[in-house]
Formats: structure tokens, sequence, C-alpha cells
């Protein structure tokens, strides 16, 4: 393919312009594996990144996206061959490489990884940054020794893509949830669907302030950071484990050592991004078996084409959107 679309971001000092255009292979970012992409798909992250919303763009112009889902067209690597199904989530793309909001992508090796037997290209873009997330989380938090009988996990942020696959997750492996979310009236019936056992309203919800509160969760899947997951530390029962995800509620986390000395809480942190290629690979190797999740369609629940992309944007910044939307870029092959 010697000219190819692509949706392309401009940092213009601090301002973003983005917008489709031609490119040729040699424009983009260097790496061993060519890829014509047939998937890719929405995170807020690329919301942020599009709308200069937020600082994700490292070089002054990469094309956007943060995942995708593709057949090798070349490669230097020889673990990956012409016709190979591929996918690439996180990894620096859109960050520091070209990402996968374009017809034709070229990456490191390294985050490549090859499609697992059990997922077909559209389910792993269904997935995309947001499952391979989940997934780290609940094999983290089980590493960890995280059991059923701790008591119930509490998702917060319940009704992002991170959330909902984790709901589904935890659920299918015989863990008591409760989801958290400022949209329980509109979205308890969405959330009850993919598994929760009950809802938590947080607009209606006391953090309080003593440095130990009353133990209610086993562990926690936390989506929104600052003054939730502070109020998290001091509410997870003994060795239960929290992982934190997101920080859509604020970078700061004031709290104090003794849930960590005087419950043996756990605070793991979940990077998809940068992570030892054995993680990516293992995470991918169980979405696509005991963590696939039972509720895919429920949670991916809109498809585009390719030319829709620039005008969906603003909902994930304004909170409207639930679970996942995939972008067809190439034929739509599954």
């Amino acid at each position: 393919m010697n000219n190819f679309r692509a949706f392309r971001l401009h940092d213009n000092n601090g301002r973003i312009d983005a917008a489709f255009e031609l490119m040729t292979l040699a424009q983009l970012t260097d790496g061993e594996v060519v890829i014509a992409v047939e998937w890719s798909g929405i995170n807020y992250k690329d919301a942020l990144a599009a709308t200069g919303k937020g600082r994700i763009l490292r070089k002054p112009a990469l094309n956007g996206g943060i995942d995708l889902a593709g057949r090798v067209i070349q490669s230097d690597d020889p673990r990956f061959r012409e016709g190979d199904a591929v996918i690439v989530c996180g990894a620096g793309l859109s960050e520091t490489l070209d990402g996968g909001y374009s017809q034709v992508a070229r990456v490191p090796a390294s985050a490549v990884v090859s499609l697992p037997s059990g997922l077909t290209l559209r389910e792993a873009m269904a997935l995309g940054t947001a499952g391979f997330t989940a997934a780290i989380a609940v094999q983290r938090m089980q590493d960890n020794g995280q059991q059923p009988e701790f008591g119930p996990i509490l998702v917060t942020g319940a009704t992002g893509g991170v959330g909902s696959f984790a709901i589904d997750m935890l659920k299918s492996l015989g863990y008591s949830v409760v989801a958290l979310t400022g949209k329980a009236e509109q979205q308890a019936a969405y959330l009850h669907s993919l598994g929760a056992d009950s809802i938590l309203d947080r607009n209606t919800l006391e953090m309080g302030g003593k440095p130990l509160e009353r133990m209610q969760w086993g562990g926690a899947v936390d989506n929104v950071g600052g003054e939730t997951l502070a109020w998290l530390t001091r509410t997870t029962s003994v060795w239960g484990n929290i992982a934190a995800v997101g920080l859509a509620g604020g970078y700061k986390l004031e709290t104090t050592v003794m849930p960590f000395i005087l419950r043996g809480v756990s605070l793991l942190g979940i990077n998809s991004v940068e992570c030892p290629p054995y993680v990516r690979a293992n995470a991918w190797s169980r979405v696509a078996s005991d963590l696939k999740p039972l509720h895919m369609e429920l949670i991916a629940n809109r498809e585009i084409a390719f030319d829709e992309l620039p005008q969906v944007f603003d909902g994930y910044l304004d909170g409207q959107v639930t679970g996942r939307t995939l972008v067809r870029i190439g034929s739509g092959e599954g």
C-alpha cells in the first residue's frame, strides 16, 4: 500500500490539530513489524489526545489510537510472518509511536502479540486496552493472594471499559462484585447484566476521614484515584488488594500507612503501557480463555467506520459513553 489514510494529531504550540491525512510508510515511526490495520477502538486516553484535553503526545505529530489489530504485511522479526494476525495495545502508541488510527502501522516487534486462539481480530479490539488492563489487574490481585472469601470486590468507574470488563471477569471467577458509579439510576440494569451483585451510588457516598474505617471490601479495582482511592485504603479488609488503574478523580493520594501495616492491604499499580512481554502475552492468553468476557457484545456496544472517528471523542470526555466503541479501519475482517 503506497499511500494510506491516517488520523493524525499535530501539536502546534500546545494546541492539538487532528485530521485525516494521506501518508506513506516512510513517514511512520520506526519498528520491525508493518501491519495492515483492521480494527481499533476508542479509549478515554484517545479522546484526551485527539482533543488536546490531556498532554498525551510526546512528539510534534503522531497518528492517534493506542490500540490496533490486523495482519502483518512485512516483518524483520522472525517471530512474525506475512499474514499473521496480531494485536498491539498501549506500548507507546499515540504517545511516542504512531498509533492505530491508520490503515497501516509500523511498530516495534516487542510490542506485538500474536492473536491467541479463541479470539478474532474484532474481539481483540472489543477488548482493547480496557480489557487488557482489566485482565492485568485481576491477574495481579490473584498473584497476590486475593480470594473470594475475603469479601466483595468494589469496582469504581464501573460503567467505563476497564470497570465493565473487571466486573465481568471477577464475577466469572466466583467473586462477589459491587459496582461504584455516579450513574446508578441510569446504568443499574447494565451493571447488573454484567454480573454486579449490587450497585453503590457515588453521589450518596460518605468517605469519612479517619485513618481506618469499617472494613467493607475484600479488594478493589479502582479507575478513579484521588479521594476515592484513599477511602478504599481505609475500608479494604485484611490482606485485600487494591488494583490502581486510573486517576480520573485526581492523581494525589492522601492516606496513611496504617491500612498497609495494621491490615496488610496491598496497593497494586497497573501499568498496561510499559509491562514485560511475558505479562502482555499472559494477559492476552487469559482474555482468550478463562477471562474471556461473557458479555463482550454488551460492553463493546458500538461500532463506527473510520470516517466517523472525529465526531465521537467529546462523548468520552463528557462521561456520556458506556462500554467500548470499535473502529472499523480495514475490511472489517473478523
